[in-house]
């Protein structure tokens, strides 16, 4: 597969990525929305089927929904409808979801993503509001279902087959969870299922206008394996239009949904493609029309937060903060929520950014945790950072005192800082000079390597006296120090 010629195909790639909306109760019953309780506790008469029970639609899963589509600048419907998507499986309570098929309540819109540091658009279909349904548990020599899932509120996110890449692909798929994140609609936890993605791939010839035949990877929880599936299956199909010129399109590629097997990194066909027809859609008899306002768009507008795109700009442009450290901050609100914190106290974006993402991430990766989640305080980094910009620390003991603060979170770095004479910086010049002569004097050749005008000497020199004060002594007053005495030497 390794060896298929690419440069002459083009993949063409949809995703439908359905978002748990983070509502306190389900979409069309009262039966608590959360995750992670006693099997079969969160439920209702509503949300398991029960003859003669009738939906009531969630006022709350309605407003998360519109604000997203605002965000991303749709036409939000002020008239939308709800229909029967009839389909016949043990984690369907009902033999039926309750979708929006002919009438969404969104339409359109953009999403914007950032890949290796160019920015693209991207193009939403349509966004709708349905119900989930439960979970299949298989055990060792039975199954169970789960229906405390089962009427939870989604919003499921359309776009158009505008993505052609792996990466593109995995990046779109990170800015909808995102922006979904700064709106407090949804958690976007990949691994509880509140974020699931269905991916649609077709390959054609560069060039060609039309759409060839395509493959359906359902469920896909993690943005790596998105990636591996797509590029896996984007191989296979032109291996196989390469194999087979003859065979005719449909023949080569059936329509089918399949799922990604991780062992054998391939995918595994789960059922042949259902059409519209196999569903038997029509209007749910028991929901009236949705019908909305534009005061009522107005509102909603006005209350947006600042979006994860514009925060991008902000930072890159403002904050002067390079474009992969940008979107590093904000994937993720909580972390870049923390940023702002920091730096609103400390001021300085660009070194508060790399003890976030390198110092303290490296500390911590161990752990699987943020620094919010490890309890390490956004006024505590931000004060390390001043210690460090006005000289009170060097950089090996900043590094220092970061592991105690790491060791013990929620700690203040000063009171690190002042109860260790270990870290107390070396500034005095009766300190300093012995050991700057004691350095000159072991390194002969470095001295006639800068009086012969090699600045890397004086890079090195500075280097064996920091080692030497075990990184204590103050950069700025060796280097004034050090350069006296070479320019004094004869």
């Amino acid at each position: 597969m390794k060896d298929v010629p690419h440069a002459l195909w083009e993949p063409v790639i949809g995703l439908e990525i359905h978002a748990q909306l983070n509502t306190k109760s389900k979409l069309f019953s009262p039966a608590p929305n959360h995750f992670g309780d006693e099997p079969n506790s969160n439920i209702s008469y509503v949300c398991t089927g029960q003859p003669g029970t009738l939906p009531i639609l969630n006022k709350e899963a309605v407003r998360k929904a519109v604000q997203f589509g605002l965000a991303i600048q749709a036409k939000v419907a002020l008239t939308s409808s709800f229909d029967r998507k009839s389909y016949f499986y043990p984690d369907s309570p009902r033999n039926f979801q309750i979708t929006q098929y002919e009438h969404p309540l969104i339409r359109g819109g953009m999403i914007t993503a950032d890949i290796e540091g160019q920015s693209k658009l991207f193009h939403v279909n349509r966004a709708h509001l349905e119900d989930d349904a439960g979970m299949l548990k298989h055990f060792t020599n039975f199954a169970g279902i789960d229906y405390n899932r089962a009427g939870a509120p989604l919003i499921e996110i359309v776009s158009e087959p505008c993505i052609h890449s792996a990466k593109e692909a995995s990046a779109y798929a990170m800015a909808i969870r995102s922006l979904l994140l700064y709106l407090d609609a949804s958690d976007g936890n990949m691994e509880e299922g509140s974020l699931r993605i269905d991916v649609n791939v077709s390959v054609r010839r560069k060039g060609e206008t039309t759409l060839r035949p395509r493959v359906e990877i359902k469920n896909m929880n993690s943005f790596s394996f998105l990636e591996m599936a797509i590029t896996s299956e984007v191989s296979r199909q032109i291996a196989l239009y390469l194999s087979h010129p003859h065979t005719s399109h449909a023949e080569l590629i059936p329509p089918g949904t399949y799922r990604w097997d991780t062992e054998s990194k391939q995918i595994i066909l789960m059922r042949t493609k259902e059409s519209a027809d196999d569903y038997r859609y029509f209007p749910e008899p028991d929901l009236p029309p949705l019908i909305l306002t534009e005061s009522y768009l107005d509102v909603l507008r006005d209350a947006l937060p600042e979006l994860p795109h514009n925060r991008f700009r902000r930072y890159t442009s403002d904050l002067g903060l390079t474009p992969y450290a940008a979107s590093v901050l904000i994937n993720e609100k909580s972390t870049c929520d923390y940023f702002e914190q920091a730096n609103a106290i400390c001021m300085n974006p660009r070194s508060l950014c790399n003890w976030m993402t390198v110092e303290f991430a490296g500390r911590l990766k161990e752990t699987g945790k943020t620094l919010l989640d490890h309890g390490i305080l956004p006024q505590h980094v931000a004060k390390l950072i001043q210690m460090i910009d006005r000289g009170q620390v060097t950089g090996p003991i900043a590094k220092a005192i970061a592991d105690e603060m790491t060791a013990s979170p929620g700690v203040d770095p000063e009171m690190i800082f002042s109860k260790n004479p270990d870290y107390q910086p070396i500034g005095d010049l009766a300190s300093l000079q012995p050991i700057i002569d004691q350095i000159l004097e072991d390194n002969p050749q470095s001295v006639a390597d800068f009086k012969a005008g090699k600045e890397k000497a004086f890079a090195f020199l500075i280097g064996q006296v920091m080692k030497a004060t075990r990184g204590k002594a103050s950069p700025a007053v060796v280097n004034e120090l050090l350069r006296k005495k070479l320019f004094h030497i004869q």
